[in-house]
């Protein structure tokens, strides 16, 4: 079972470097397009939000990962 979960890790970790970051996005990415399917929000409007979305996360990200090498 370790080994199973070793190779999954290095699988991940070839595609996804910091895994908040990517899980965030996704998140948003299915809120989004929640909002504009069911609750008739305008697609520019969506795409907006998810511009300034994926923005705030990227900035938290990189905060994040300032904090992280300062110490």
């Amino acid at each position: 079972m370790t080994v199973i979960r070793l190779v999954f890790k290095e699988l991940v970790g070839m595609f996804v470097d910091d895994g908040s970051l990517a899980l965030l996005a996704l998140i948003l990415i299915a809120l989004i397009a929640a909002a504009v399917k069911l609750l008739a929000l305008p697609p520019l409007v969506g795409g907006f939000l998810l511009l300034a979305g994926c923005l705030a996360i990227l900035l938290e990200s990189t905060r994040r990962a300032a904090r992280g090498r300062a110490r």
